[in-house]
């Protein structure tokens, strides 16, 4: 479950939180406003990419032309199913067992869906597990770094918990890679990355100040696009 280039992933994941959890203390609040401005906005650049590129150019990546329709019912599943169980509500109390509540659902949700949900993780982790080729999740892994650093400056320990979600996603993603090739098939990672940036969208609002949109009760959305994907493949 556990290979090495998933290890390597999150412990960039890790040291990158670690290093932007302690620049993080002593980054004047101005400079912090002009942080989190330049987060938002590069957001919403990353989401409106991951939702435009495939319609675009269909061929990139092997990703499919997404489609709305099933994208829509999972993000109202989804989100019923988040509400009901309270997801967002138990990230912020996860938040205040850690003594770290403020940004930490921000900081976590925007984390796990930006180092997990996308083609580079989905492909790269199917080629691990297909044909032993960590080559593209050890790029990641770097970009990861970066990534994390700066985020956990802005909103803490959030960041840094999102390492754990890494590690799992990525670790079943290699182990079941066998029985989960169908993932990358174009129809499948389409509506994927589509729906991922959508939701990416919504963290850059959030981020913003745009609107307080609970994301983190979004995220069963994730496993129910799959699942739409193959009904509608039925018929």
């Amino acid at each position: 479950m556990f290979h090495y280039a998933t290890i390597v992933n999150t412990v960039a994941v890790v040291l990158g939180s670690l290093l932007g959890i302690y620049f993080g203390k002593i980054i004047p609040e101005k400079m912090k406003n002009t942080m989190f401005t330049s987060v938002g906005l590069i957001t919403l650049g990353i989401g409106t990419a991951m939702i435009v590129k495939p319609m675009i150019t269909p061929e990139m990546a092997k990703v499919g032309r997404p489609d709305f329709l099933l994208i829509l019912l999972s993000l109202l599943f989804g989100g019923v199913v988040g509400e009901l169980t309270k997801l967002e509500d138990s990230l912020e109390n996860l938040a205040g067992r850690v003594g770290k509540s403020e940004g930490f659902s921000t900081g976590f949700v925007s984390a796990s869906l930006l180092f997990t949900i996308g083609p580079m993780t989905i492909i790269g982790c199917l080629n691990i597990g297909l044909q032993n080729d960590p080559s593209l999740i050890l790029v990641k892994s770097l970009m990861d770094f970066i990534s994390s650093s700066i985020l956990a400056s802005l909103y803490g320990f959030g960041v840094l918990f999102s390492a754990i979600w890494v590690l799992i996603f990525q670790g079943l993603l290699v182990s079941l890679a066998a029985y989960l090739r169908f993932l990358s098939t174009p129809v499948y990672l389409g509506d994927m990355t589509a729906l991922g940036g959508l939701l990416v969208l919504a963290i850059g609002i959030r981020i913003l100040g745009l609107k307080e949109i609970k994301v983190g009760n979004f995220l069963p959305a994730i496993v129910i696009i799959p699942i739409a994907d193959y009904i509608s493949t039925l018929f």
